[in-house]
C-alpha cells in the first residue's frame, strides 16, 4: 500500500514539473500552454476502462468510482499547482456543475422514464424480427434521441432473443445503428446537432441535408447485420437452440403514460434553446441571464436560467415516471440503477480528465488547416470516438465558420458551407459509434446487456467491431458523398 501511494505521489509531482507555470499571466489560451503530457491521465483512463475489466474484473466492478477520482486527481493536484486555485475552480465548476451534471440529469430523465415502458407480446428473436428493431430504434432515434430510443428497446431486444446463444452481435449493432447514427437527423437526436441548432443552424437543415448520407449509413449496416444475424442464427438453430413458438400474443406497450414524461424531456431540451435566444433571456452584451457561479480573469461560469429551467423539467419527469409507474412493470423490465450508476461514475473521470484534451483542441483547432468536407470528417469524427462529440462538434464548428465563406448556413459563429456542414454533422454523429465512451448511450446499453448476461466484447474488443465494420464504411462516405 506505500508503495502505491508512493508512486501516486511521484506520478502528481512529475506530471506538475511537465505543465507550465502562471496560465494566464501572459494572456495567452489555455490551450495554447497546456503540454501535451497532459492528456497523460485521459489516456490513463481510457486504458483504465480498457484493461481493468480483462484483468480484474471483480475488482473493477467495485472500484470503478475510486480509479476515476484518482486519474482525476492526477491531473487536478500537477494543474493546480502550476496554475493555481482560482484557475482550478474555474475549470472544475464549468466542467462538473455546468458540463457534467446536466449532462448525467439528461441520462438520468430518459433511463428512469424509459424504464418504466414495457413492449409486451409474442416477440422471438429471428433475423427478420432483430432487423426489423434495429430499423425501428434507428428512426425513432432522430425523434426521441438516441438514448431515449435506446432505452425503450434494448430490453424488449434482449428478451426477444433470450433464447439464443449467439446475441452480442445484435447489441453491437444496436449500439451502431440506435444509439449513434439514428440521432442525425434533428437537433433532438443527438446533443451535437442541439448545439448547432443553438448557433442558428435551422432545426430541419440536418432532416434534408443529411438525410442522403444517413440511409445509406443506415441501409448498408441492416443489410451488414442481416447477413450476419442468418448466419449466427443458423448455428444456433444447429447447436439445439430451440425457437420459442409465438404465443399469439398481440404485441402492446405497458406504461404508455411515460410517453407523457418523454415528451416533456423533448420540450424541456427544445424549449431551453429557444429561451437562450429570446431577448426576455439575454443580456444587454448579447450573453444569456443566469447565475454566475464563479468568475476569474473575465471568465464567467454561468448557470443560465434556460438551462435550470431544462435541468427542472427533467427532474420533475424523472420523478413523476418513478412516482406513477406501477412497480410490476419496472421488475417486468428488470429495471435497475446499474446501468445509470456505472456511467456516473466513469464519466466524472472522464469529463475531468477531458479538460485539457478539449482545451488543446479548443485553441490549435484552426491551425490544423482543415479545408475540405472529408477533412472535417475525418477530424471531427475521429475525435467524437474518444471525447465529448458536443464541444468537438462546436470547435471544428467554430473552425469551419472561420474559413470566409461567402455563401451557406449563417450561424452566429460566421458563414458555413453546406457540404462542409453535413461533414462535421454527420462526423460528431456517425463515428460516437466507434467507442463504448463515443456516446453515452454506448456505455448504458453495454451494462444493460452485462447485466442479463450477455457476454459484451471488452473496450479493444468492440473496436475491433467497430473499425472493421464502420472505418469501410466511413471511406465510402469520403468517397461517395466528399470527394
Amino acid at each position: 500500500m506505500k508503495h502505491k501511494k508512493l508512486m501516486s505521489l511521484l506520478t502528481l509531482v512529475v506530471m506538475a514539473l511537465l505543465l507550465p507555470q502562471a496560465a494566464f499571466a501572459s494572456g495567452e489560451e489555455l490551450g495554447q500552454q497546456l503540454p501535451l503530457w497532459s492528456l497523460i491521465p485521459f489516456v490513463g483512463m481510457l486504458l483504465s476502462i480498457a484493461i481493468f475489466p480483462l484483468v480484474k474484473e471483480h475488482w473493477w466492478e467495485k472500484n470503478q468510482l475510486w480509479v476515476a477520482l484518482f486519474w482525476s486527481a492526477v491531473f487536478l493536484v500537477p494543474f493546480f499547482i502550476a496554475y493555481g486555485a482560482n484557475e482550478t475552480i474555474y475549470q472544475l465548476i464549468h466542467t462538473i456543475i455546468l458540463d457534467y451534471v446536466p449532462f448525467l440529469l439528461l441520462l438520468f430523465a430518459l433511463y428512469a422514464v424509459a424504464g418504466g415502458i414495457v413492449l409486451k407480446g409474442s416477440l422471438v428473436g429471428t433475423p427478420n424480427v432483430n432487423t426489423i428493431i434495429l430499423l425501428i430504434g434507428t428512426v425513432l432515434a432522430s425523434v426521441i434521441g438516441t438514448t431515449g430510443a435506446a432505452m425503450v428497446l434494448i430490453r424488449p431486444l434482449i428478451r426477444a432473443n433470450e433464447w439464443r446463444h449467439r446475441k452480442m452481435h445484435t447489441i453491437i449493432f444496436f449500439i451502431f445503428l440506435v444509439c449513434n447514427i439514428g440521432g442525425a437527423l434533428t437537433p433532438v437526436g443527438d446533443p451535437p446537432l442541439f448545439m448547432g441548432f443553438l448557433r442558428g443552424v435551422p432545426f430541419f437543415w440536418p432532416t434534408i441535408h443529411v438525410l442522403p448520407l444517413y440511409i445509406f449509413n443506415s441501409v448498408v449496416l441492416l443489410v451488414v447485420y442481416h447477413f450476419v444475424e442468418m448466419s449466427r442464427y443458423k448455428k444456433d438453430l444447429a447447436e439445439g437452440c430451440k425457437q420459442p413458438e409465438s404465443t399469439g400474443e398481440k404485441l402492446h406497450v405497458v406504461g404508455l403514460h411515460n410517453l407523457i414524461y418523454i415528451a416533456l424531456i423533448l420540450f424541456a431540451v427544445v424549449i431551453s434553446g429557444t429561451l437562450a435566444q429570446s431577448d426576455a433571456f439575454l443580456n444587454a452584451d448579447g450573453s444569456v441571464k443566469g447565475i454566475t457561479l464563479y468568475t476569474y480573469h473575465g471568465h464567467e461560469s454561468v448557470a443560465t436560467y434556460p438551462n435550470i429551467i431544462k435541468d427542472v423539467l427533467l427532474l420533475v419527469a424523472a420523478f413523476l415516471s418513478l412516482k406513477t409507474t406501477k412497480k410490476e412493470i419496472r421488475e417486468f423490465n428488470n429495471f435497475n440503477w446499474g446501468a445509470i450508476e456505472e456511467v456516473a461514475k466513469l464519466f466524472l473521470g472522464i469529463f475531468i480528465t477531458m479538460i485539457p484534451a478539449l482545451a488543446i483542441l479548443g485553441a490549435r483547432g484552426a491551425d490544423l488547416g482543415l479545408h475540405t468536407e472529408w477533412q472535417f470528417f475525418w477530424s471531427t469524427g475521429i475525435l467524437s470516438g474518444f471525447l465529448d462529440n458536443t464541444p468537438t462538434y462546436l470547435v471544428f464548428l467554430t473552425t469551419a465558420g472561420a474559413l470566409g465563406a461567402t455563401e451557406g448556413i449563417a450561424t452566429t459563429i460566421g458563414m458555413v458551407e453546406a457540404p462542409i456542414l453535413i461533414a462535421v454533422s454527420a462526423g460528431a454523429v456517425f463515428m460516437g459509434a466507434l467507442s463504448y465512451i463515443g456516446n453515452a448511450p454506448n456505455f448504458m446499453v453495454r451494462s444493460i446487456a452485462e447485466s442479463h448476461d450477455i457476454k459484451m466484447p471488452s473496450f479493444f474488443g468492440y473496436m475491433k467491431w467497430s473499425f472493421g465494420i464502420l472505418i469501410p464504411l466511413f471511406i465510402l462516405d469520403t468517397l461517395i458523398f466528399m470527394l
